[in-house]
């Protein structure tokens, strides 16, 4: 298993020092959020896109992939009533298809929770044949590229659309294509019926991405406060991850960047370190 972390803590720097910052942190990757690059795919020029991946060559760390795949730009949606909503959410996730493996990565993450909501009186029945619907219109391109789209559930207080891993596993398998499946988040499957080992048991085997976060939302290994979610089992989920036979990117997703991207960054990769060879022994 490789070790990456999410560009997006140090949103306001260039790419290109973000990977320089990894590779000295011992990262083998850099996950990128594709809104911290340009507010369109389409503003990332095919030089610009040359100019990224061989950075991170230089640098010494490879990308896995994207997500949040829907921050930018204003307007997309996953579930909407909105029939030219929807074919021009497919349309961007072809583009970002596109930009992935310009980028030589192989996976996208698709949470964006705000974008996929069911919103009333659009019934989950509807929004569960839509979201079908738009990412299936963008399988061809994904395969032709080599990328993986992976469905990912999140926590309820996030949305109200694909909450657990048999959901969006569900999902994938309705839609039936090789190049969309699921991925797996720490955050998220704290709040899953069979918990973060548990759920990670289940469905390791299967996923083929995985985010290493708290369940408050901090980066592994941070120190949480009384009135956070406790630290989750990070041994104990590597442990699991192992077990299942999981053997791809764990990559670092913070949403709380205090008291410093890098600071969070290096704990999580000692903390990852740490528990993966306690996992092993």
């Amino acid at each position: 298993m490789r070790l990456a972390t999410c560009n997006e803590p140090w949103r306001d720097i260039p790419v290109e020092r973000v990977f320089g910052i990894a590779a000295e942190l011992g990262y083998d990757g850099v996950e990128i959020a594709p809104f911290t690059l340009a507010e369109h795919v389409a503003d990332i020029s095919a030089d610009r896109r040359r100019q990224i991946a061989r950075a991170a060559a230089d640098a010494g760390v490879a990308i896995p992939g994207l997500h949040w795949l829907f921050v930018s730009p204003k307007g997309l949606h996953l579930t909407t009533s909105d029939a030219l909503v929807r074919a021009k959410s497919a349309d961007y996730l072809k583009r970002l298809a596109d930009l992935c493996a310009d980028l030589g990565g192989s996976v996208m993450t698709f949470g964006s929770p705000k974008q996929r909501d069911v919103v009333l009186p659009v019934t989950y029945a509807e929004a569960w044949a839509r979201a079908k619907e738009v990412f299936l219109a963008a399988a061809d391109t994904l395969a032709s590229r080599g990328v993986t789209l992976c469905i990912e559930a999140l926590a309820p207080a996030e949305t109200n659309f694909i909450r657990t891993l048999d959901e969006s596993t569900r999902l994938a398998d309705e839609i039936g294509h090789p190049n969309i499946d699921v991925m797996i988040d720490c955050k998220a499957m704290s709040t899953m019926p069979d918990g973060l080992i548990g759920t990670i048991r289940r469905f390791g085997q299967r996923a083929k991405h995985f985010h290493a976060n708290e369940a408050g939302g901090k980066g592994v290994g941070m120190p949480v406060g009384p009135n956070e979610p406790p630290p989750i089992d990070l041994e104990g989920a590597m442990k699991a991850l192992i077990e299942s036979g999981y053997d791809r990117w764990i990559s670092v997703e913070p949403f709380d960047y205090n008291p410093d991207p890098t600071t969070v960054a290096r704990t999580s990769i000692r903390a990852l370190k740490d528990a993966l060879a306690a996992a092993r022994a």
